[in-house]
């Protein structure tokens, strides 16, 4: 029998090159019981551990989120923030959480001046670190939507034991980690706790996290004060203020998760789709739904779904529409608890006809700004289902990869750079203020039919989520199973250069005019859109990271009546759906 073939990565100059498994060949993966679905396989077993022995889905889905912040810590962690979803089958309702942390109190618009910051705070300044929100998030999801029968030590014993012994390392994670690794070595005096030997590790290469492990332990034993009081805080505020930022114990300690209401929106009187409120962005997916149903029902369009798929004028009504959303939810998406949304006027029938209107079924809308609707504002997701028919829908993110890349002494994970989403301007509703919530990508995704759940579904990373909501979401409606509706080749609106990104304002300039697609869209496509006024591009290779990396789980009966679930995992992750036995 051959030796299997070996790849010297140190010697792979285009690592992108040898890696293009994007097409995907997977089959959808069925149960009747539990079932994860995640990016990393070592996480997805952490989640079937916790579900076999008598969890929910919401156990299951910290024990999932704790892995993972093992097995990608390019991505997430408890240096983060986290939102959640929980479908509870008992009395068939969603319920939210909004995990992300605030910005320290003594952050003002005339400290970032003084520090000769114009539109954004830098992503590799700390000042753009906001209190972590997953540690608590997974306390808060264990003991508002967990089962009571398992504790939190079985939840996170996973987690500890992989960091402790370390996890070999998958592929495309490991090209998120070399492209990290001058960050996090001059981020903080601690880079090696991130490192191997000094190095980002190869796929393959066994990396142990024990300082991440203990820093579960202590949330284990003492609960959110073992991470917002005590050694951890201690840590990450020392870091924070040795390189000029004003984060202070007291911000971390008086910290908490919050319970609210999600939003939802019912497209073709079919499927509600639901999502977390603002500060979140989830908001831009139902936008876009409502704006694509009212150009149907006015006639600007044939239905979408007599269209062929990823036909030119298909791609034409998605972009367009998610385009009027990002215009709304750049400029009113904020922390409401300190400004206020017209949530409900957004996303109103007479609003979304009057943006609908804006619609030109020939050629792109060169302006797009944000309405007015009443007179006068990198991430890893993952799904879990239980054998109750409860549904869990999960994301966490360090927001720029590793975050700041900056490590606390001793704790073995990174820190966010989530403020980096306020505008430092005192008229824009996202602008900066001590002790405020910025605009926040990451968002997970629920829809039912009726008040049965029908997927527990995301799409990570940055910008693309709602836009991955939007296209996958249709695919399942055309008919894709939940495997095909993640293989299926995507677009993306580019969220701009990081200058474009740094400059925003939540007028024309931030939506950006680029629009990437994934080879098997054909390029006679992309020559119609562009001569429809797109500036269409292609991305191939590791690039089409930036289509996100998603997770469907479906709820679907056999011909007797028994629930069965059906899942995908996306094949530009390193992951995979599994059935609980």
């Amino acid at each position: 029998m051959p030796s299997p073939v070996q790849i010297d990565w140190s010697k792979v100059d285009q690592p992108e090159l040898v890696l293009e498994r994007f097409s995907s060949r997977r089959s959808v993966v069925y149960g009747t019981k539990g079932v994860v679905s995640s990016s990393q396989p070592l996480a997805t077993a952490a989640g079937l551990e916790i579900l076999a022995k008598g969890g929910n889905a919401a156990d299951a889905a910290v024990a999932t989120s704790a892995a993972l912040n093992v097995t990608e810590p390019s991505c997430c962690g408890i240096g983060g923030d986290a939102f959640c979803l929980f479908y509870d089958a008992s009395t068939k309702t969603v319920k939210a959480l909004n995990g992300s942390g605030r910005s320290p109190e003594k952050l003002t618009l005339d400290h970032t001046t003084k520090l000769g910051f114009t539109r954004r705070i830098p992503l590799s300044n700390l000042n753009s670190v906001t209190v972590p929100g997953a540690a608590a998030a997974w306390i808060d999801t264990i003991e508002h939507f967990g089962s009571g029968n398992v504790t939190v030590a079985d939840i996170f014993d996973p987690a500890i034991r992989l960091a402790d012994s370390g996890v070999p390392v998958s592929e495309i994670h490991s090209y998120s980690w070399q492209r990290s690794e001058n960050l996090i070595k001059h981020a903080s005096p601690n880079g090696d706790e991130m490192l191997l030997n000094g190095k980002a590790p190869l796929p393959g290469q066994v990396i142990r996290l024990p300082n991440l492990a203990q820093t579960f332990r202590e949330l284990v034993q003492h609960g959110k004060d073992g991470f917002y009081k005590g050694r951890v805080a201690q840590a990450i505020v020392d870091l924070i203020q040795s390189k000029d930022g004003v984060m202070e114990l007291e911000d971390l300690a008086k910290h908490k998760s919050t319970l609210v209401e999600p939003i939802k929106y019912t497209y073709a009187n079919e499927v509600t789709v639901y999502e977390c409120p603002p500060n979140g962005q989830g908001i831009t997916a139902l936008l876009a739904l409502g704006i694509l149903e009212n150009i149907q029902e006015e006639g600007s369009i044939k239905p979408l779904l007599e269209m062929e798929h990823n036909s030119p004028e298909y791609l034409h009504a998605l972009i367009e529409s998610l385009r009027l959303a990002f215009a709304d939810s750049q400029w009113y998406v904020t922390d409401p608890e300190v400004e206020h949304i017209p949530v409900e006027q957004l996303l109103s029938k007479e609003y979304l006809a009057s943006r609908a209107k804006l619609f030109d079924p020939s050629k792109t809308n060169p302006s797009v700004i944000h309405g007015q609707p009443v007179n006068s504002s990198d991430t890893v997701y993952f799904s879990v289902t239980d054998q109750w028919g409860n549904a869990c829908s999960y994301i966490q993110s360090n927001y720029a990869g590793f975050g700041t890349g900056a490590v606390p002494k001793g704790c073995g994970f990174t820190l966010q750079n989530r403020g980096n989403g306020f505008v430092l301007d005192a008229n824009h509703p996202n602008g900066l203020k001590g002790g405020k919530r910025p605009y926040h990508t990451i968002i997970p995704a629920l829809a039912t039919r009726g008040d049965e759940l029908f997927l527990s579904y995301g799409v990570m990373g940055g910008y693309m989520q709602p836009q991955g909501h939007v296209q996958v979401l249709l695919n399942i409606l055309r008919g894709f199973t939940a495997q095909a509706a993640l293989d299926a080749p995507r677009f993306c609106i580019s969220a701009g250069s990081p200058e474009t990104q740094n400059n925003a304002t939540g007028d024309a300039g931030d939506i950006n005019s680029e629009v990437y697609f994934e080879e098997g869209i054909s390029t006679d496509t992309v020559d119609k859109l562009r001569a429809m006024g797109h500036d269409a591009r292609f991305v191939t290779g590791f690039s089409r990271g930036m289509m996100g990396r998603g997770q469907v789980i479906q709820r679907i009966k056999d011909a007797s009546g028994v629930t069965v679930w059906a899942a995908g995992s996306d094949p530009r992750a390193d992951g995979h759906a599994a059935a609980q036995i």
